[in-house]
């Protein structure tokens, strides 16, 4: 009998009856069978445990992390208002922390937060760094050596991100070229903060345009206020469509659509469907979200993300997709057994789909990235939020947190 690399024994499945064993081999998934007598140079027993999938954080900040404690908290409270009228206010006050920016520095906070992931069993990040007059290119420098570094364990994409406007920034044109130039995996744009609706319509003409010129998947921030006028979403999955980039774009937050007429919302999910496009929402961060609830019963594609951590716009966070689904459950009333395994699909499998991984599932032949939770359900793994008990990277085990 040949031996495999790896077994996972006594391993309960979501949405099956039994106990399992998972046989990898080479870095993927080999077998899945109710027998444990497959041959192993390393055998793990999972105790009857859940076994599932590895997280995959959709949208983080990651050049920010823990700048919190480098400036007041002026940006938290505008951004964190009741009806987040003063977002853009929020925005400018952020970037003060930008003058700052300087790779030796925002390396290590970097290293931390993956480490981070790591730990809670999160080994896909999305992860933006701002590229403008003030930041200019060090967080996209800092963000590429990590992916580089963390390479084979953690899968970093990096988002060069036009965090103040395209149309409204001097030279940010010139500056998103250069990342990309320097192997930014996403183009990243924020239309809805530009003056006019004309210059939204630039802004994200000119991000499709440097995406399909280098070949890249599209990122966008769109629509993060109290504002039900704000329509950059429309645009956004509109130019998806006309420029045949469907299945290549995310849209981030879209808080506006809280405040959305009925009719209006449901040409947006039409459109969203037409473009394959999905969205992300972080309903921790602000007071304000996108219509999961209704956008999931048409069909579209809903994950989450964790956003910030400890940053001028939220000041928890580690990386725990297990925890960001926990706070989702009570934002969104989500409590009910499905609506729990719905949750745990927008932080692992629909979530992976969104940043285009085709093959995050725990199914024979696809990379073995996986996690092996303390817990036996979806229930019970929410309730608590730990750490994984195992985490297995690409077939070897890079955390045991017991």
């Amino acid at each position: 009998m040949n031996s495999h690399d790896l077994l996972i024994q006594n391993a309960r499945l979501r949405g099956q009856e039994g106990l399992f064993s998972i046989a990898i081999s080479g870095g993927k998934i080999a077998a899945i069978t109710p027998a444990s007598d497959h041959a192993a140079r390393e055998v793990i027993d999972a105790g009857g445990s859940l076994v599932t999938e590895s997280f995959v954080n959709t949208h983080l900040h990651l050049c920010k992390v823990y700048t919190l404690q480098m400036m007041d908290e002026a940006a938290l409270k505008d951004y964190h208002g009741a009806d987040m009228g003063k977002a853009m206010t929020a925005i400018e006050l952020a970037a003060r922390v930008k003058e700052k920016y300087d790779e030796a520095w925002i390396l290590p906070n970097v290293r931390k937060a993956v480490d981070q992931a790591i730990q809670y069993g999160c080994l896909h990040i999305r992860a933006f760094a701002d590229v403008d007059a003030k930041a200019r290119l060090e967080g996209v420098k800092a963000l590429i050596k990590a992916r580089e570094e963390y390479r084979g364990v953690v899968d970093i994409q990096v988002v060069a991100f036009a965090q103040d406007g395209v149309v409204r920034e001097p030279g940010a044109e010139q500056l998103m070229r250069q990342a990309m130039e320097l192997g930014a995996d996403v183009a990243g744009g924020i239309p809805w903060i530009e003056y006019t609706d004309a210059d939204i319509q630039t802004h994200v003409e000119f991000i499709f345009k440097l995406a399909k010129e280098f070949n890249k998947p599209v990122s966008m921030l769109v629509d993060d206020a109290g504002d039900p006028g704000l329509r950059s979403l429309e645009v956004m999955a509109v130019e998806a469509i006309r420029t045949g980039w469907q299945g290549r774009v995310l849209a981030h937050h879209a808080r506006a659509m809280s405040m959305y007429p009925t009719p209006y919302l449901q040409k947006i999910a039409a459109l969203l469907k037409k473009a394959r496009m999905g969205v992300v929402t972080d309903p921790h961060t602000g007071p304000l979200h996108l219509r999961v609830r209704e956008l999931l019963a048409e069909g579209c594609l809903v994950c989450l993300g964790q956003d910030d951590i400890s940053d001028a716009y939220y000041p928890f966070g580690r990386n725990n997709l297990l925890e960001v689904a926990f706070l989702a459950s009570h934002l969104l009333w989500m409590t009910t057994r499905q609506e729990m395994e719905t949750l745990y699909d927008m932080v692992t499998t629909a979530a992976g789909q969104a940043i285009g991984l085709s093959d995050h599932r725990l199914e024979v032949g696809n990379p073995a990235n996986i996690v092996i939770l303390g817990q036996p359900d979806v229930l019970e793994a929410l309730r608590e939020h730990a750490a994984p008990a195992c985490v297995i990277s690409n077939g070897k085990v890079v955390r045991k947190n017991l």
